[in-house]
């Protein structure tokens, strides 16, 4: 079997060693980068099955990494695990806000890193809906093909991050219906994802902008969650 491979960045010497050494014991190929433009060179030559990042890196930091790779046709799906020192909730705000599938913050056991990267990989590589139909929703001005990662919007294709179109095609694949935050961190985001309603309101936010003329499809149920209005309802 292929081992699959990841590229680290982290500019703290110990730490490095300590994710090279569990991620290869658990039979990852492991790349390793201690500065940004290193690393970014690194995601864009070697296409990693997933990157973790360090937030704060020498020369470029890791939310300019985040959006370069987001902006890239070739890296736009790749998934991401930001690590950081900072355990503020603003900077989780800010990391999946431009794109990152996961955060864990410092200081962290490599037991629990190696759980949130494989949470990652798994729905990064989650196989296709048994219903092939299922993974094309249509809608007026409105198509959300989770198979392809393609969203078109009144005919314009549009870029969103794969944690945006699992929370924007699970919505939409059972609209009318009022989807709790914790129901939307489970099953769209993830289990092992950070636990914070911010993570949904972040997410939402960003499709929201995204969708433009399309966005009021997003009904937020005030102390509840969101809902995805269907005009043919």
């Amino acid at each position: 079997m292929k081992r699959q491979k990841i590229l680290v960045v982290e500019d703290e010497p110990d730490i490095l060693e300590v994710l090279e050494y569990n991620l290869s014991r658990e039979g990852y190929r492991v790349l390793t980068a201690r500065d940004g433009e290193v690393g970014l060179k690194q995601a864009r030559s070697e296409l990693p099955d997933a990157l973790v990042l360090d937030l704060m890196l020498p020369g470029m930091d890791g939310l300019e990494i985040c959006r370069r790779l987001r902006a890239d046709e070739v890296t736009r799906a790749l998934p991401i695990l930001m690590v950081t020192a900072k355990g503020e909730e603003a900077d989780v705000v800010v990391g999946l806000g431009l794109g990152a599938d996961d955060y864990i913050p410092k200081p962290f056991s490599p037991r629990e890193l190696i759980a949130r990267l494989r949470a990652v990989l798994r729905r990064a590589q989650a196989a296709p809906s048994r219903n092939g139909d299922g993974d094309r929703l249509e809608f007026s001005g409105l198509v959300i093909d989770r198979a392809r990662h393609e969203v078109v919007v009144r005919g314009e294709p549009v870029t969103f991050t794969p944690t945006e179109l699992r929370l924007l095609h699970f919505l939409a694949a059972h609209p009318g219906r009022v989807l709790t935050r914790d129901q939307l961190l489970s099953r769209a985001i993830g289990e092992h994802a950070v636990v914070l309603d911010r993570n949904v309101d972040v997410h939402v936010r960003s499709i929201r902008k995204k969708l433009g003329e399309e966005r009021e499809r997003l009904e937020t149920v005030r102390g509840v969650g969101y809902r995805f209005r269907d005009d043919r309802e």
